[in-house]
């Protein structure tokens, strides 16, 4: 028992070490990060070097505990201010946008089933099972793709992005769940389908918000007198949040989603350590999520699939996710042409459709081991296809800004919910013209010098201190506007 523990431990260790060190030439290479983890997920397992992984219960379990974290982290970082100019778009294609997808697709899939190249012999509701477990935009992608590429997206298409991702793997679950009852069971009809949806959403998002208003309640008021049991406590809070919505047959998805959005725009205690541990958990449970999947998959099973699963990645891309981005985002007449193509291309396949693609093998459903194999082909083709191509895209449609990227010298940080912003100011010949004492210079109202950097030395000033070209101011100032006039007239954005 002690060996094979020591065995675990130690392969799991080499797993992470080598996940981890690939993952250095992720971004110089234009690969996504998640893609690097699949891989090595799927070279160190039964068809590569031998690792025997075969628990599709396990892989699901793993998926359900890492995508709730990812979704909770996901809507602490999605801030009402972003997203309330795109809610009514991000909401559409999150709904209507995964329904018109999965139909889509489903009705393309029962078409090529049957033809001799396809080797795909799937009735209807099996087509559109298979389509529904593909049918989100895979938050874990998104989220780890937008923090890891080099781009700001013009015409609030970040937000746009992260909102849809965030909030549509609830809509692919209700189907694929829905789908999978409706298969297994002869006497479940469309009214029951459709009163399971409504239980779902309904008792998902209040759920979500009572849980996560207690929340902020509880963690602004209980007295711990260690600071890192915090996060933790809210670990705790995220899981009872799935659980508990899970048992009362809601969506869990949807309720942690809803959860971390209220708590990331609520003040609480400790934010930024909470917001710290939750971005590096994040990280950690995206790459156990992909290394599990890689593990799980047989690459010599999925040659046989591999063709038609080329044929549905490459209409998904091109058809229907365009097809369902352009039909919902009908209504919303300001959005522009090339915005929602962009949307059309990052309609990114990840980890989620594979722990959704699990759902039917652990049911026993008729074809679960080929829906799960063609959903692996799908997954690998959109990492590899859409997530190399998001920055080019961008440039080409000319919706990408660099990122001022410049490293702060002082590494200072203060909580976002504070109405103040640090700057740094390079002081230049012109702005000492007047005087070189921070007494005799014009300094706006509200505004403090708090440090100044001269070479490698940082030095708190007084009024009396002498400046000269070349420091480095450390600026605080009352944030009121969206730019902040400074010395002599200059401005920041």
């Amino acid at each position: 028992m002690d060996l094979v523990a020591d065995n675990i431990i130690l392969v799991g260790a080499i797993l992470i070490f080598v996940s981890i060190l690939l993952s250095r030439f992720s971004s110089k290479l234009g690969i996504p990060t998640l893609l690097i983890f699949l891989v090595v997920g799927m070279v160190f397992g039964s068809d590569g070097l031998g690792l025997q992984f075969y628990n599709a219960g396990v892989a699901q379990f793993i998926g359900i505990i890492a995508l709730s974290i990812i979704l909770f982290t996901g809507g602490m970082e999605t801030k009402f201010k972003e997203i309330k100019p795109i809610m009514a778009q991000g909401i559409v294609l999150s709904t209507m946008g995964v329904l018109l997808t999965a139909l889509i697709t489903g009705v393309f899939i029962f078409w090529i089933s049957g033809f001799q190249f396809t080797n795909l012999y799937l009735p209807f509701a099996a087509s559109l099972l298979l389509a529904s477990t593909m049918s989100s935009t895979d938050s874990a992608s998104v989220f780890n793709i937008l923090k890891t590429q080099k781009i700001k997206l013009k015409h609030n298409l970040r937000p746009t992005l992260e909102l849809e991702s965030g909030s549509n793997d609830p809509m692919a679950y209700m189907l694929t769940i829905a789908l999978i009852q409706f298969i297994s069971s002869s006497t479940l009809g469309v009214g029951a389908v459709v009163g399971l949806f409504f239980v779902q959403f309904i008792v998902g998002g209040l759920v979500g918000f009572v849980v996560a208003k207690l929340a902020v309640m509880l963690i602004n008021k209980v007295k711990i007198p260690y600071p890192s049991l915090y996060p933790l406590l809210l670990l705790s809070i995220l899981l009872f949040t799935y659980a508990i919505t899970d048992i009362l047959h809601g969506n869990g998805y949807l309720a942690v989603y809803i959860s971390g959005i209220i708590v990331g725009n609520n003040r609480i205690v400790f934010q930024k350590e909470i917001t710290s541990f939750l971005d590096g958990l994040t990280m950690f449970a995206q790459l156990i999520m992909f290394l599990s999947l890689g593990l799980l998959v047989n690459p010599s099973e999925m040659l046989s699939v591999l063709p038609v699963g080329i044929i549905i990645a490459v209409f998904m891309i091109l058809v229907a996710r365009p097809l369902s981005v352009f039909i919902s985002l009908a209504p919303f007449r300001k959005t522009k042409i090339k915005s929602k193509a962009f949307l059309s291309w990052v309609g990114l396949r990840g980890a989620v459709p594979i722990i959704f693609a699990t759902y039917p093998v652990v049911a026993n459903v008729e074809h679960s081991d080929q829906i799960f194999n063609i959903v692996f082909v799908v997954t690998l083709v959109s990492l590899i296809v859409q997530g190399m191509t998001i920055t080019t895209i961008a440039n080409k449609l000319k919706l990408a800004e660099p990122l001022d990227e410049k490293e702060s010298d002082f590494k200072v940080e203060i909580p976002e919910d504070l109405n103040v912003k640090l700057r740094e100011i390079k002081l230049t010949e012109k702005m000492l013209e007047k005087g070189n004492t921070l007494e005799i210079m014009t300094i706006p109202d509200k505004t403090l010098v708090m440090m100044v950097k001269r070479d490698i030395d940082f030095i708190v000033p007084n009024g009396q201190m002498e400046l000269f070209e070349g420091d480095i101011l450390l600026v605080i100032a009352e944030d009121e506007q969206d730019r902040i006039t400074d010395f002599y007239g200059h401005t920041d954005d």
